[in-house]
């Protein structure tokens, strides 16, 4: 039996309080806009005064997404694949829930939030992030590898949801499109639940090896030599409860951002889909960096894990939370896309088919991804 260093021990406290440093700066923050925040943001004329709490608010809550982040990946060592990416992507994309339903009660009237929120997910991550995934580690080594039958296992899923979801209200008769009556509305939140939950069970036992590396042994190793990289892995207890005290300031703070990111969007006359693009950037950039360093360290598989987990968790997870805020407070809830939105979505979801129908990847995959990324923010400003 090993006996813990009482050495050890007398400087584990130090060094914790040294690793969270950043949880008393995001708690003061969080205090002081419970405290004063009301009237802080009651006049927001002046726009530097409008910008400076934006970019306060947005930056507090991007270093708490990043911590959350940081305390995901250190469970997903403790607990191993599949169930550590697992963990990072429903902590982010908890995150992210829990930020639109916020903004969905406590916002401006915008019924297409969820609706921006979820296509700029998809876009950022399908196109963009797998893009530049790709993209650099190709440059890096030429052909990746990753498991095939788990691609497609998110694919076969994220597919069904994205047109259930995404596209059909656009084309139902029983209300003013792009909307669901009350029925299509449950009908589509019991199915996205049934079959995420499915998705789980099949990625969590029956099939685990689907999302696992074909030679972990050689793609997980580091340069520490344990593939931890700079991470200081301690107790679940102590990462769990670590993580929910990083999650609560987004969440408190989530309705705070809002304000003025509504009022720069009027003010600026900028359109409306930027406010859901921000949301799903701010949330998605520290997944966004995971996906890019396992890619750099030639572990593919933990970037198809990360991004496709990603866009499944969003439709999966989102829909029927916001489903659930529209039926319980009256608000108007519009899913359904239109026009070149509809297109582009269809047309990501043809290609994603196409760059995981192989079990490597090149460059030229990752090229047109980041092209069609780049097609979707040209739209949001000339649609």
């Amino acid at each position: 039996m090993q006996h813990q260093d009482p050495a050890s021990t007398t400087h584990a406290a130090p060094s914790i309080l040294r690793g969270e440093a950043p949880l008393l700066p995001i708690v003061a923050t969080t205090a002081a806009f419970f405290l004063f925040g009301k009237a802080w943001l009651a006049d927001l004329s002046s726009l530097p005064w409008a910008a400076l709490m934006f970019v306060w608010l947005f930056v507090v809550i991007l270093w708490s997404a990043i911590r959350v982040v940081h305390h995901a990946e250190c469970l997903a060592i403790r607990l191993g694949e599949p169930y550590g990416t697992l963990i990072l992507t429903l902590s982010v994309i908890s995150i992210e829930v829990m930020m639109i339903a916020t903004l969905m009660i406590t916002g401006s009237d915008n019924p297409s939030l969820a609706r921006d929120t979820m296509l700029a997910v998809i876009m950022i991550v399908l196109n963009g992030m797998v893009g530049l995934t790709l993209l650099l580690g190709a440059l890096r080594y030429r052909e990746q590898s990753y498991n095939l039958q788990g691609a497609n296992a998110y694919l076969s899923v994220i597919i069904p949801l994205a047109v259930l979801s995404l596209v059909l209200p656009t084309y139902t008769v029983s209300t003013d499109a792009p909307t669901l009556s009350g029925f299509q509305a449950v009908f589509l939140a019991l199915v996205s639940v049934a079959l995420y939950g499915t998705f789980l069970a099949i990625q969590t036992g029956r099939h685990t090896g689907y999302f696992t590396e074909h030679h972990a042994a050689d793609q997980t190793q580091g340069q520490d030599g344990h593939g931890h990289g700079d991470l200081v892995v301690r107790s679940l207890p102590l990462h769990a409860a670590l993580l929910l005290a990083y999650m609560l300031p987004v969440v408190l703070l989530a309705k705070k951002i809002a304000i003025p990111m509504d009022h720069g969007i009027a003010t600026l006359g900028l359109p409306a889909a930027l406010g859901g693009f921000i949301v799903a950037a701010l949330v998605l950039t520290p997944e966004a960096l995971g996906a890019l360093a396992a890619a750099r360290a030639n572990r593919l598989q933990r970037s198809v894990n990360i991004l496709l987990g990603s866009v499944l968790a969003t439709i999966g997870l989102t829909v029927p939370a916001v489903l659930i805020v529209s039926l319980a407070t009256g608000e108007t809830l519009e899913l359904g896309l239109q026009h070149a939105d509809l297109i582009l979505l269809l047309v990501t979801l043809a290609v994603s088919v196409v760059t995981f129908s192989t079990a490597r990847t090149n460059l030229l995959q990752g090229a047109v991804h980041l092209i069609l990324f780049l097609a979707y923010v040209m739209l949001i400003f000339a649609p």
